[in-house]
């Protein structure tokens, strides 16, 4: 006779591996994002009311810019590429008085470039701009699009992000300034870091995993690769009460990395949605954030989502905190907002709810004034994840845990 199995928690593994990437700016992905924003920066620079959908492809030594631009900025989109490319270290020039060879094809020096960036549809201007139109539900400025868009904050670290993401950024940042620095003057910009952390009972508990891929020069080997990046990068960048004797290293694990960057693969804006988030640990909504301004919801709403969940759980509110937004095209308030404290909140979770709603406003022209995000700060948010950088809170607004007070209040 048939009897069905009873699942209780206790018959579930307390322990699990979760691991997340990140890349540094010279992935051909990157490179793609750090150019949109560049131009979106170029335009808010002079004109912060402009509209913004730039994407880049870069493949081999081409750089190619699609999407729709309305703006009255004027300057030379083909030098904003070039001065990119060289601060990432795409440029032949960068091996100049080193020891090492720059081959790579994609070269600031000597690219070929084409701009087929169009102006926004009339269509979709006039449901996002503050007026009304002929057949369009309000006056008040409206989404840019229709979407979902989520927010996730946690206490696993300062910067309340997960510890595989926090991490995985962490090395990239730190593998690109030993190639900027010219300590390491071999590396070249393309490279990937990854990092596996075992959780026991929902809480960091080791590392057992770090993987490492880099572009180099020619003249260094595999061997010295390993060598000084497991003693100078790694060892110096995560924390030795993670690192354990089981802790398993994989640098330059297929071996030769000399052809890397857009010569080894097409590079598109957008394709690394995760890595800007929370390293999959959250979810996510779909869309991408660099190249748009912040009518677009897709980038802007996703800012808003994170600075509500980073401040309930920096309130104490709960130790992790998801929320979702929902958007319709032109209209200005969300058609849902939820709230998912996973089981760990310290007060009733309807309470926070209802202090999220009472604090936050979630029309798109109110969050957009009150994270002053028409100003040329998206170049500052590229790379190494848009949430969990508290480098610069004046630019990176959405980082702030400035209503944690409110909060309490309201839930008190």
């Amino acid at each position: 006779m048939y009897q069905p199995i009873k699942i209780c928690k206790y018959d579930m593994a307390n322990s699990y591996i979760f691991s997340s990437e990140s890349v540094t700016e010279g992935h051909p992905d990157k490179v793609c994002d750090t150019i949109s924003d560049s131009i979106l920066d170029a335009c808010f620079e002079q004109d912060t009311a402009s509209r913004v959908a730039c994407e880049t492809m870069v493949k081999d030594n081409a750089v190619i810019l699609g999407g729709e631009i309305t703006t009255s900025a004027e300057f030379d989109y083909e030098k904003i590429v070039k001065d990119a490319l060289v601060e990432i270290n795409y440029d032949s020039k960068y091996a100049e008085g080193t020891d090492y060879s720059y081959t790579c094809k994609f070269d600031a020096q000597n690219f070929f470039f084409m701009n087929l960036l169009g102006q926004q549809s009339p269509d979709i201007a006039q449901g996002v701009d503050a007026a009304g139109a002929d057949d369009k539900e309000t006056e008040e400025q409206g989404a840019g699009d229709q979407g979902i868009m989520f927010g996730y904050a946690c206490n696993e670290t300062p910067e309340l992000m997960p510890v595989p993401i926090a991490y995985s950024h962490r090395l990239g940042e730190n593998i690109t300034k030993l190639r900027k620095d010219r300590s390491q003057s071999w590396l070249r910009p393309d490279s990937k870091t990854q990092v596996s952390v075992e959780y026991v009972d929902g809480k960091p508990n080791r590392i057992t995993a770090v993987v490492v891929s880099t572009m180099h020069a020619a003249e260094i080997t595999t061997a010295e690769i390993r060598e000084i990046l497991k003693k100078e990068l790694i060892e110096k960048t995560l924390p030795t009460d993670l690192l354990t004797d089981e802790t398993a290293y994989h640098i330059n694990p297929t071996g030769l990395f000399i052809i890397g960057g857009p010569e080894g693969d097409c590079g598109l804006t957008g394709r690394k949605i995760i890595v800007d988030t929370y390293g999959g640990m959250g979810r996510h909504g779909g869309g991408a954030f660099s190249g748009k301004d912040p009518s677009k919801v897709d980038r802007s709403a996703a800012y808003m989502a994170r600075y509500v969940a980073k401040n309930v759980v920096a309130a104490g509110l709960a130790d992790r905190c998801e929320l979702q937004l929902a958007y319709a095209i032109g209209f200005p308030d969300p058609v849902s907002i939820h709230v998912d404290t996973f089981g760990t909140s310290h007060v009733d979770e309807a309470k926070i709810v209802s202090a999220v709603k009472e604090v936050f406003s979630f029309k798109p022209a109110d969050f957009i004034r009150d994270l002053d995000l028409l100003r040329p700060i998206y170049r500052k948010s590229t790379n190494y994840g848009h949430f969990g950088r508290e480098d610069d809170l004046n630019s990176l607004t959405w980082e702030k845990t400035d209503k944690v007070d409110a909060l309490k209040s309201v839930c008190a």
